[in-house]
């Protein structure tokens, strides 16, 4: 018995949600990559205000720096501190971006989950519907045969 091959009518559709959400992955990947240059740099700014706040602790302790050199430790310690703060918020921004870009990612899936549940239940429709037919061809190949031998008789 020949019988006919199974064929998704919404498969198009189901690989295009697939190319969605290996889209999604990829824009989840970069901005994790991108969040953590940024968590780098906070690092970095983290230890240069250390060092300021050192190096402004150390020069007022030698007791020989002028009022102009503190007035520049000091502001050299402000602008280290805003560069800081700017970074953090910079931080703070890319993580919302991941949390965004999860979020797209995790619908993505969801999307592409519900046709592949449409697919598995029309494939299972499909066999249950070929093994009907054969049952049915078998059955009447079996009742032929009987009414064969009976004819013999």
């Amino acid at each position: 018995m020949a019988s006919k091959r199974f064929e998704f009518r919404l498969e198009r559709v189901r690989e295009m949600r697939e190319k969605a959400e290996d889209e999604a992955k990829e824009e989840l990947a970069t901005a994790l990559a991108e969040r953590e240059r940024w968590a780098q740099r906070r690092d970095d700014a983290s230890r240069s205000l250390v060092r300021a706040r050192l190096a402004q602790r150390s020069a007022a302790a030698s007791g020989g720096v002028s009022i102009a050199e503190m007035m520049a430790h000091q502001s050299f310690l402000e602008r280290t501190e805003r560069t800081e703060k700017a970074v953090e918020m910079d931080l703070s921004r890319q993580e919302q971006e991941v949390a965004a870009r999860r979020s797209a990612l995790q619908i993505a899936a969801q999307e592409r989950q519900v046709l592949d549940k449409l697919r598995e239940k029309a494939a299972a429709k499909h066999r249950a519907a070929l093994e009907r037919a054969e049952a049915s061809m078998l059955d009447e190949l079996a009742l032929n045969a009987h009414r064969r031998r009976g004819e013999g008789l």
